[in-house]
């Protein structure tokens, strides 16, 4: 059994499988959900031949069952939760007049109601981390539309924006028992999801998903007494 054990959403592809990958390096049991389940049985069989405790299961995360069923599985295989990495997203472009309602419920759903919904079913094992480690974290995927909402992009933004304030009332709220909450907050990154803007930003001015790695290993690597409510990730030039 490990000694230290982590959830991460969306950790089939980008970020969250770069994200996985820095916790499985330093001996975190994964719990790796997607929702598609090719891709995510192909990453978790990546990181198992590495040598990772890695438990996958696939699941929609605008889906509240699909939610309970990723943190049932990870509490019966490792019976604790040391950092949680709320991950999926997705963002769908439209104008003020041509917002579809189904496209606005799924990035809400996904977005933002799938993070609160993790915490309200994983705070308990945090707390017990917590207690026993003095510390537990929990990373929050924002992003600098957050930080600079933007046009077309809009109810993307406004999740994003949402995922910052509600990281904040977090540390308000479960900081004093030890649970840290941190909303990354990066321009675009160098993953299928951008693909869409290289005509406009090339690949190789991009973010690298190895950027955000290192980021988490920075926070898994600071004091009890350090709290990091957000970190913001931008290209040469450019301002949130």
């Amino acid at each position: 059994m490990a000694d230290r054990a982590a959830i991460v959403t969306g950790a089939s592809r980008g970020i969250g499988h770069a994200l996985a990958e820095a916790l499985g390096e330093q001996g975190y049991g994964l719990t790796l959900t997607a929702r598609k389940p090719e891709g995510l049985e192909q990453a978790a069989n990546q990181f198992r031949e590495r040598g990772y405790d890695v438990e996958h299961v696939p699941g929609n995360m605008a889906d509240e069952e699909a939610i309970r069923a990723v943190v049932n599985a990870h509490r019966e295989r490792f019976g604790r939760l040391d950092v949680l990495i709320n991950n999926a997203g997705l963002g769908i472009g439209a104008g003020a007049g041509e917002q579809q309602t189904k496209f606005v419920d799924l990035q809400l759903g996904v977005n933002l109601r799938a993070i609160i919904l993790f915490y309200r079913e994983c705070t308990e094992m945090l707390k017990a981390a917590a207690s026993e480690h003095g510390q537990a974290l929990v990373v929050n995927l924002a992003s600098i539309a957050g930080k600079n909402p933007q046009p077309w992009l809009s109810v993307y933004s406004a999740t994003k924006a949402a995922v910052v304030s509600y990281t904040q009332a977090m540390n308000k709220e479960l900081g004093g028992e030890g649970i840290k909450s941190v909303a990354f907050c990066p321009a675009f990154v160098d993953t299928d999801m951008t693909e869409f803007v290289r005509g406009t930003v090339p690949q190789e001015e991009m973010l690298k998903t190895s950027d955000i790695a290192q980021a988490l290993r920075f926070m898994l690597s600071v004091s009890r007494a350090c709290v990091v409510p957000e970190i913001i990730f931008q290209r040469p030039g450019e301002t949130a």
